[in-house]
C-alpha cells in the first residue's frame, strides 16, 4: 500500500484552510495586478521626493532633498520612507533594474502589491469572524476594492497608500475578532490597536485619527459593569500610541526644529469648516449613488439584528468612519481620482458585502433575486464610471515622475552644461523627479521641501514669495508651469522681466528662464537650440507617460 493513503484528518483540515485562504487572498490580489499593469511603469512625481530623501538618508547625507541641502522634513511618511532606505540598503531599490525593470519602478510596486494581499488578508480574517463564507466573502469584497481605480492608481503610485490602507485594515481585523471571541477590553486587543494606529500616523499625517478607532469601539459596546476595564483599555491603546508617536515629535523637534513636518506648514492645511462635512459627498459620487445607496441599506439592515455579528459591524465601521472622517478634514488635493481615499474602498467594500452577507439569508426568494437585479444595476453604473476614469487616467496620469526627470531634470542640467556659473541653483515646483538627476541645487517653489517658501505659503505672502526668490534666492534658471506661473505671479513680476531672459516655452506651457547676468556672449542663443533639442525629449516623454526613463535616476556625470 502506497504511504499516505491514510492521510491525518487533521493535515488535510489544515491543507483545506490554506487552500482556502489562498483563494481568498490570491484572487482579489491577482485581480489588483492586472488592474495596476493598465497604469504601466508611471509613479507619481511627489513620490520620488520621498525617494531622494532616501537616497540621502541611506548614503550617509542625513535628512535632506539633496547632499549637502539644509535639512528640511520635505516628506510626510516616515514609514514609507523608512521601508525605501531599507530596499536601499539591502540593494533592491535605486541601484539598477529587475529583470528590466528600474528599480524605482519596480520596488515600491512590488511593496504595494504585498501590502495590498495585507489589506486583503485581513478583510479575509474579518470574513472568518463574521460569516459563513469568508472565502467568497473576502473574494467579493477584494474584486470590488480592485475594480477602483481610485485604490489601484494611488497604492501603485509610489506613494504610502498601501501602507495606510494595511493599517486601517488591520485595525479592523483586530477589533472584529476581538468583539466576537469576547476579548474587546483585553489588553493585547489595546496593544495591536495602538501599534497599528500609530502605524497609520507615522504613514501619513491623517493617519493620526486611528488612534481613536479603539477608544471609540470601546464606547460603542460600553457597558456599565464594564466601565473601569473600557476606561483602563482606552489609555493603554492610546499610551501605546503616544510613545512611538512622541518619540518621533522629540526627533522631529531635534532634528528640524518644527512641531509639523514642513509639507504640512507649506499646504497650510487649517481646522475643518463646513466644507468638510460635504466632501465625503464625493466619495458616493465616485462609487455612484445606486451602489452606494445599497451598501448602506445592507448595513443598515444588519445593524438591526441583534446580536454579536451586529457588535462586530459597529467596530468594522469604526475605522472605515475615520477614513471618511480624515478625507473630509484634509484639503482638496489636486492630484485626482480622490488621493487620499484610500483606506474607504476596502473597508467600505468589506463592510458592505459582509453586511449583505448577513441579511440575505433571511430574504425571501423573491427578495433575493429582486435585489440581485439591484445589485447588478448598481454595479454597472459604477463600472462605466470606473472605465472612464482608468481612460482618463491612462490618457493623462498625475504629474509623471519621468515627466518631470526629463524637463526639469536632465533638460535644466543641459542648460547649466552652457553657462558659466560655479554653483548654479534651479527653482521649479516640480521637484522629486529633478532632486533624482539634476546637477543644480534646488529651491522648491511650492515649499514643501523649503522652509522659508513654506513660510510664505503658510501666511499667504505671495508678494514676499517673489521677493525671496528673486531678490534673496537668485536662481540661475527658473521654471514654471501655467499653474504655478498664475498662482506665484512670477512671470508678471517686472523684477522677473527686468533680471531674467526667457529661453523657451514647451508646448505644454512650461516655460524656462535663465537669470541674465549669467550669461555670456551667444549663451542665449546656445540655450534656446538646447530647448529646441530638448522639446523631442519632452514630447517623446509625453508621449509615453506611463513608461519609465532610465534604469537608474541619477545627477548626469556633467
Amino acid at each position: 500500500m502506497a504511504r499516505g493513503v491514510d492521510a491525518d484528518p487533521g493535515e488535510l483540515e489544515a491543507a483545506a484552510w490554506w487552500l482556502r485562504a489562498a483563494v481568498a487572498v490570491g484572487v482579489p490580489t491577482a485581480a489588483f495586478g492586472v488592474h495596476a499593469l493598465l497604469y504601466g511603469r508611471w509613479i507619481v512625481d511627489d513620490a520620488a521626493i520621498t525617494f531622494a530623501y532616501a537616497r540621502s538618508i541611506a548614503t550617509g547625507a542625513g535628512p535632506v532633498l539633496q547632499p549637502g541641502a539644509e535639512p528640511v522634513e520635505g516628506f510626510s511618511n516616515p514609514a514609507w520612507l523608512g521601508l525605501m532606505v531599507l530596499g536601499r540598503w539591502v540593494g533592491l531599490f535605486d541601484r539598477g533594474t529587475w529583470f528590466g525593470v528600474p528599480d524605482y519602478v519596480a520596488f515600491p510596486k512590488f511593496l504595494a502589491l504585498v501590502l495590498v494581499a495585507g489589506v486583503f488578508a485581513c478583510c479575509y480574517a474579518v470574513a472568518i469572524a463574521m460569516t459563513r463564507r469568508p472565502a467568497l466573502v473576502t473574494v467579493g469584497a477584494g474584486l470590488v476594492t480592485a475594480a477602483v481605480p481610485s485604490f489601484v492608481i494611488w497604492t501603485m503610485s509610489g506613494l504610502e497608500n498601501a501602507l495606510l490602507a494595511l493599517a486601517a485594515a488591520g485595525i479592523a481585523a483586530v477589533l472584529v475578532r476581538a468583539v466576537v471571541a469576547g476579548r474587546l477590553l483585553e489588553p493585547a486587543t489595546a496593544v495591536w490597536c495602538g501599534l497599528l494606529a500609530v502605524l497609520a500616523a507615522l504613514t501619513r499625517p491623517d493617519g493620526l485619527v486611528y488612534a481613536a478607532a479603539f477608544p471609540l469601539a470601546a464606547l460603542l459596546l460600553l457597558r456599565r459593569a464594564d466601565l473601569g476595564r473600557a476606561v483602563r483599555a482606552a489609555a493603554l491603546s492610546l499610551l501605546v500610541f503616544a510613545v512611538p508617536a512622541g518619540a518621533y515629535l522629540a526627533w522631529r523637534l531635534a532634528v528640524f526644529g518644527e512641531y509639523l513636518p514642513n509639507t504640512a506648514i507649506a499646504k497650510s492645511q487649517g481646522l475643518p469648516g463646513l466644507a468638510a462635512a460635504t466632501r465625503p459627498g464625493e466619495l458616493v459620487t465616485y462609487v455612484g449613488w445606486p451602489a452606494a445607496l445599497l451598501a448602506v441599506a445592507a448595513v443598515g439592515a444588519a445593524l438591526a439584528r441583534n446580536g454579536v455579528r451586529r457588535r462586530a459591524l459597529v467596530v468594522l465601521l469604526v475605522p472605515l468612519a475615520l477614513a471618511v472622517a480624515a478625507f473630509g478634514v484634509l484639503a482638496p488635493d489636486w492630484m485626482g481620482q480622490l488621493r487620499f481615499a484610500t483606506p474607504v474602498w476596502p473597508l467600505g467594500a468589506l463592510a458592505a458585502v459582509v453586511a449583505a452577507t448577513l441579511v440575505a439569508p433571511h430574504f425571501a426568494a423573491r427578495g433575493r433575486i429582486v435585489v440581485a437585479v439591484l445589485a447588478v444595476g448598481a454595479a454597472a453604473i459604477s463600472g462605466l464610471a470606473f472605465l472612464d476614469g482608468v481612460r482618463a487616467f491612462r490618457a493623462a496620469p498625475t504629474a509623471p515622475l519621468c515627466l518631470v526627470a526629463q524637463n526639469t531634470g536632465r533638460t535644466i542640467n543641459s542648460y547649466a552644461d552652457l553657462v558659466r556659473v560655479t554653483d548654479p541653483v534651479l527653482a521649479a515646483p516640480d521637484i522629486g523627479g529633478a532632486a533624482l538627476v539634476s546637477n543644480l541645487r534646488l529651491v522648491d517653489i511650492v515649499g514643501l521641501a523649503d522652509r522659508r517658501v513654506a513660510e510664505f505659503w503658510a501666511t499667504g505672502d505671495i508678494a514676499g514669495l517673489r521677493t525671496h526668490l528673486l531678490r534673496d534666492v537668485r536662481p540661475t534658471f527658473l521654471t514654471l508651469n501655467p499653474d504655478w506661473a498664475r498662482l506665484t505671479g512670477l512671470a508678471a513680476d517686472p523684477r522677473m522681466t527686468a533680471s531674467y531672459d526667457k529661453i523657451a516655452t514647451s508646448p505644454a506651457g512650461v516655460t524656462d528662464w535663465v537669470r541674465r547676468d549669467a550669461l555670456g556672449p551667444g549663451d542665449l542663443e546656445a540655450l534656446r537650440i538646447r530647448a529646441s533639442a530638448a522639446v523631442v525629449d519632452d514630447e517623446n516623454a509625453r508621449r509615453s507617460p506611463r513608461a519609465s526613463c532610465g534604469d537608474v535616476l541619477v545627477p548626469s556625470a556633467g
